[in-house]
């Protein structure tokens, strides 16, 4: 199956989704957003990041930010912090640059703020870029890096058969949620505290509207 353009999802639907697919509703469908330190932090960190200069070209490595990837077959795209183009060493598979000799190994780097995270919210959206890089450089890109802002490291990243199916997974829900228009209810958990659009979501009032439902739903079954 393929995507056409205008049903093209934004890379960064990803992390939301995963995060909390009511959030992403609010935000992606319902057109919601509220800033709080964390996204105001988020959003100069990726700023930085593509401010810099475009190209950055040293002895063997080719360094590019903001690059645009898009992909068909998943149906998204979006832009790359940063992507590193190593030369391959002689017998190294690697994807064909226009203007540059020999084959490069492609690194998809992206910035984060904080810590690293026990989700794979992080880990699905890099994987993401690496898959449309591959669709777009006809080549195989079988890790890349997450660059975390408070603790100055990069971790390594593998993509694997299971990562990268659940980008599949993921962007196909993605993809039938926006064709029906879906603001789901979710059970609200810890992560509600550092989200910045609780007072839009309203997690307590979620909450009893789900027991409320329950309620409705035992009656309905001893009415039968």
């Amino acid at each position: 199956m393929t995507y056409s353009e205008d049903q093209y999802r934004m890379i960064s639907e990803l992390q939301h989704f995963i995060f909390c697919r009511r959030q992403w509703a609010l935000i992606h469908l319902e057109q919601e957003w509220n800033e709080n330190h964390l996204t105001a932090e988020g959003e100069v960190i990726h700023k930085n990041a593509h401010d810099e200069d475009f190209h950055e070209k040293r002895t063997d490595t080719l360094i590019i930010r903001g690059l645009r990837v898009a992909s068909r077959e998943l149906g998204v795209t979006g832009q790359c912090d940063v992507v590193e183009f190593v030369r391959c060493a002689e017998g190294e598979e690697g994807a064909v640059l226009h203007g540059h000799r020999g084959l490069w190994k492609v690194i998809p780097i992206e910035y984060k703020h904080g810590r690293e995270k026990y989700d794979e919210c992080d880990t699905a959206q890099l994987c993401c870029q690496a898959m449309c890089l591959e669709e777009m450089l006809a080549c195989r890109i079988p890790a890349g890096f997450l660059y975390y802002h408070t603790t100055h490291r990069r971790v390594n990243i593998e993509f694997t058969v299971a990562l990268r199916n659940l980008v599949k997974d993921t962007l196909l829900q993605i993809h039938q949620y926006a064709r029906r228009g879906l603001v789901p209810h979710v059970k609200p958990g810890k992560f509600c505290k550092s989200c910045s659009l609780s007072s839009v979501c309203l997690p307590e009032l979620q909450a009893k509207e789900r027991v409320k439902e329950y309620y409705k739903d035992q009656l309905r079954e001893e009415a039968t």
